[in-house]
């Protein structure tokens, strides 16, 4: 597995975590860092910086992107919807709407991997048709955000 889908694996457990724990995220990003910082036996995994953008940019946007999921996941409350998938979401959404260097495909296919490995059969086509819809409103998305 490549460095940066790792780095969105450990975000992904770290947005997680938060939503599990009902703390910030930015809260539990701390701890991870900390204690893969005080790991002296190699099981607490680094915190890359790639993975710090995007928990951090998530925390950013958090509000706004709920508000997303909220609008165009049709038939799915937030709280209704599965935690694994809320979260794949979530940081799929970041991803793809405001890391300009990372290329729509990879986001949505990055987000559908993370779906395939830790949820339901039925998660990857949720998180690829979600984040599809995102990526064909992205420009408006960002226009809306500027005004």
């Amino acid at each position: 597995m490549g460095a940066r889908s790792n780095a969105r694996k450990r975000a992904f457990q770290i947005l997680f975590e938060a939503d599990q724990r009902d703390v910030p995220v930015r809260e539990v990003l701390a701890d991870w860092v900390r204690h893969s910082r005080n790991d002296t036996d190699g099981r607490q995994p680094a915190v890359s910086e790639y993975t710090m953008t995007l928990v951090e940019g998530y925390a950013d946007k958090v509000d706004r992107i709920d508000d997303l999921i909220v609008t165009y996941a049709v038939d799915w409350d937030l709280d209704r919807m599965p935690v694994v998938d809320r979260n794949i979401v979530r940081l799929g959404a970041y991803e793809l709407i405001w890391v300009d260097e990372t290329p729509d495909a990879v986001a949505i296919d990055e987000a559908v991997q993370l779906a395939k490995e830790f949820s339901t059969d039925e998660s990857p086509s949720f998180v690829n048709g979600l984040l599809a819809r995102f990526k064909d409103l992205k420009p408006k998305l960002r226009r809306d955000e500027r005004d």
